[in-house]
């Protein structure tokens, strides 16, 4: 049995449905293109797990693909590629996906592979040593990036001994450490009904599609067991330095920012795109176009459930650091005391709302939209109440956020690659934003 709405998204055609396990199907008809992206996104990520599991839903999407009770590694390979098709997935902080590619007349295949990897794993030791050995050349693979060295360094000074704070891969440690009866745990706690979308974009058929899904996942179980809430996100801020050498110096600047429910989200990410989001955002023109102090500089904001990130990125020579930090630091002073003008702002929003509609063209980026929409609000958006939201803020608004930013908690700060001197400019960079914020 199924409940079904049909939203009507932009005249196109969103609809959703609920099998009668909790398993929510929702589809994106694009009638003009001939293929069809399609998955199961699960409401899980690294942020579930405890201290000991860190890494756990990264190494279990691993497994998925090494084989199942009918299928071996190979046979899940050649079936997809049989048919032209793709086949991949990817573990985040709150979900973890797996996603295909195929001609329209492939979908059940497709959604057949992803259910039989998640409902039938075999999850062999000999696999698991296997994987295992991958997965640990895939975490000393990120020692030799220094941007990932950054990332890594700076979720771990902004939510210290929280689950945000570790990375998605796990160490070292803990990888080694999993066992099958360990990873079959996780799946039967996780992976329950009423945490799984199947959605598709493309030439797809939503009733064809919610018939295809209550066959393959009708009987997925729902939650029998207390799965304990996610621990609420705590942003603490500070410095933190490596100094494994590397041509150049890496700075990473992060703060508080709003979480995805919040009304401030769309203004984080028109001042994001204002501040370091092209080439004619401020960072960029000042510290690259004026000044030359680096090859590229960008901003970014993403938000979690209960929590968020702006944060600057740029890599400069190490004699050049101090410099770059006190030209940001100008930049974020004259954001958070000046109104900026309306023809910047506007071409902020010109940018983000591009990248909206371009995204309406891609049945690959939209499926992932309209899976984690329904994951995270159960509603899908339509394009022009997004449009709203982008339109809707304001010079003012960009001035307050960005004044709320440098007051509301201290500035995380981490130098990749300076030598001795990381832990001084890393030090230097923290402090510098906790005296504008009282300044």
């Amino acid at each position: 049995m199924t409940v079904s709405g049909h939203l009507g998204v932009d005249g196109i055609g969103t609809e959703v449905s609920t099998l009668g396990n909790g398993v929510r199907v929702v589809s994106y008809r694009m009638p003009h293109v001939e293929t069809v992206s399609l998955g199961v996104w699960v409401n899980v990520g690294a942020r579930h797990e405890s201290k000991s599991e860190n890494g756990i839903s990264h190494f279990l999407e691993h497994m998925a693909f090494k084989g199942t009770e009918q299928r071996t590694a190979r046979d899940i390979a050649e079936e997809i590629e049989q048919v032209g098709g793709e086949l991949n997935a990817a573990t985040s902080l709150e979900t973890t996906a797996y996603y295909a590619r195929v001609l329209k007349a492939d979908v059940g295949l497709a959604l057949e592979l992803i259910a039989d990897i998640l409902q039938n794993p075999r999850y062999s030791r000999d696999d698991l040593e296997r994987e295992r050995e991958v997965i640990l050349q895939e975490i000393a693979s990120t020692r030799d990036s220094p941007e990932e060295i950054a990332y890594d360094l700076m979720n771990e000074i902004a939510y210290p001994e929280q689950p945000l704070g570790r990375p998605i891969l796990g160490t070292q440690a803990t990888v080694k450490k999993f066992s099958t009866e360990d990873i079959r745990g996780f799946l039967r706690r996780h992976y329950t009904a009423n945490r799984i979308v199947v959605a598709a974009a493309g030439k797809v058929d939503h009733d064809a599609l919610v018939r295809l899904a209550e066959k393959l996942f009708g009987q997925v179980a729902r939650s029998t067991e207390v799965v304990p809430d996610i621990v609420t996100a705590a942003y603490r801020g500070g410095a933190r330095a490596s100094d494994k050498a590397f041509e150049q110096s890496h700075l990473l600047l992060g703060f508080e920012g709003p979480h995805y429910r919040d009304p401030t989200f769309y203004t984080a990410q028109v001042f994001s795109g204002l501040f370091g989001g092209g080439m004619s955002s401020r960072l960029f023109q000042e510290v690259r176009e004026r000044r030359g102090l680096c090859y590229s500089i960008y901003s970014g904001a993403w938000g979690l459930a209960d929590t968020g990130m702006f944060s600057i990125y740029s890599a400069t020579g190490p004699e050049m650091m101090p410099e770059l930090i006190g030209v940001v630091r100008g930049e974020f002073e004259r954001a958070a005391t000046t109104v900026p003008e309306a023809r910047e702002v506007e071409r902020s929003k010109a940018q983000l709302k591009a990248g909206l509609m371009m995204s309406f063209e891609s049945s690959g980026a939209r499926v992932e939209q309209i899976a984690r929409q329904v994951l995270v609000h159960n509603r899908i958006f339509a394009a022009n109440e997004l449009i709203e939201r982008v339109e809707a803020v304001t010079p003012q608004n960009i001035r307050d956020f960005a004044q709320g930013l440098l007051e509301r908690r201290p500035a995380s700060a981490v130098v990749v690659g300076a030598g001795k001197k990381s832990g001084a400019l890393a030090t230097s960079a923290s402090l510098s934003f906790r005296q504008t914020e009282h300044a």
